[in-house]
Order: structure tokens, then C-alpha cells, then sequence
């Protein structure tokens, strides 16, 4: 009795054999709980992005430092965002969006995106200028592509991206307006005498109408 009595203070000191099975369920679950909540933020904060973006387009996402990633968010324009998104979050933010085409075979190894909403020349150009000071221009190129729900190749966002911007286009419209009054103005003072004469000529016929 009396080392009965002592070993079961001695063991009181320490958790039951039964405690532990439930305490490992306990975290196990708990855990699983906040990287689930975890993966729902991600994908919310990807939808997101894709929601205010004109296109994206991925890149190799292996052998980059975090240096490296850091260098070239500074140097993208501030409407351009980029990050390395797993596939399986990637393929549940991209359901019912435009850029659902990506989903095929570009949601395959590890991927950067970037997420550009409108400077896409820019977005471009200071990538190029990344992958060719950190000599990755070989490895780390655009993978392909969306915009307004067509899937891009690697050709394809390369040519994309040397389209004018929309600031560009505005230009040469509003530039192309401003010449037409002037055009206009050199044509009938270079022709005041044929002119003239369309008037009183179609004057004319409407009177005898």
C-alpha cells in the first residue's frame, strides 16, 4: 500500500499517458485550423489582386532570393505587383475571374506572377532589365500569360508588352485631333477660289429648284 501510495503521487507530478493522444489532437487541429484560415487570406488577397489587374503573366519562381524578390518589387512600377502564389491557391482564386485560363498548364512548378494593372511596358521592362543584371535571362522568362481572358505563350506577352500604353495611345489621339482644325484650315486657304466656287455653284442649283 504504502508504494502504491508513493508511486501514484510520484506519477501525479506528470501528465496522464491519456493526456497526451488528446493534447496532439488538440494542436494537430488547432494548427490545421490557422493554416487553413492562412490559405483562405492568400486567396482572398489574390483575387484581389486579380480583380484591379489588366493581365498577368508568370515566371520561374525557383532560385530567386529573397533579396533578389525584394530588389525587384522596389523597381516595378507601384500599380505592378508581384508574388509567388502555390498553384493549388493560384487555381482557387483564378475560378470565375477573366484570367481563369491560366489555370491549364501554367499552374504547373513553382511560379511568380506578376500582377499589373495598367503600366505593362513598364512592368516588363524593368523585369527584363532584373533577369539580365542577375544573370537569369536564360532561366527566369515569362512562362505565358493572360489578358482580357486569352492565354498568352511566352511570345505572346513579350509582344503584348511592347504595345503602347494607354497613356501612349491618349497621346497620339489627342496629338491627331489637334491636327485636324490645322489640316483643315491649310486645305481651304490653299483652295479659297474652288471653294468659292462649290458654294455659288450649289447656291445656285438651289434657287432654281
Amino acid at each position: 500500500m504504502f508504494l502504491s501510495h508513493r508511486l501514484y503521487n510520484l506519477l501525479s507530478y506528470f501528465p496522464s499517458v491519456y493526456d497526451f493522444p488528446h493534447q496532439t489532437v488538440f494542436m494537430s487541429v488547432a494548427a490545421g485550423a490557422s493554416t487553413l484560415e492562412h490559405k483562405k487570406e492568400k486567396v482572398s488577397r489574390v483575387k484581389s489582386l486579380l480583380d484591379s489587374s489588366l493581365m498577368i503573366f508568370s515566371v520561374p519562381g525557383s532560385s530567386l532570393t529573397v533579396k533578389e524578390v525584394q530588389t525587384l518589387r522596389r523597381k516595378l512600377p507601384e500599380t505592378t505587383t508581384v508574388s509567388v502564389v502555390k498553384n493549388k491557391l493560384m487555381a482557387r482564386a483564378l475560378e470565375g475571374t477573366d484570367f481563369n485560363a491560366a489555370s491549364g498548364t501554367l499552374l504547373k512548378g513553382s511560379n511568380m506572377w506578376f500582377f499589373i494593372q495598367e503600366d505593362i511596358q513598364g512592368s516588363m521592362k524593368v523585369f527584363q532589365e532584373f533577369v539580365k543584371e542577375s544573370n537569369k535571362k536564360d532561366t527566369h522568362f515569362p512562362m505565358g500569360g493572360v489578358i482580357e481572358g486569352d492565354l498568352l505563350d511566352s511570345a505572346g506577352v513579350i509582344a503584348v508588352s511592347k504595345l503602347p500604353s494607354k497613356k501612349e495611345l491618349y497621346a497620339k489621339i489627342a496629338g491627331s485631333i489637334k491636327q485636324v482644325p490645322t489640316k483643315l484650315a491649310r486645305v481651304v486657304k490653299a483652295t479659297p477660289t474652288k471653294l468659292a466656287r462649290a458654294i455659288k455653284l450649289a447656291t445656285e442649283e438651289k434657287k432654281e429648284e
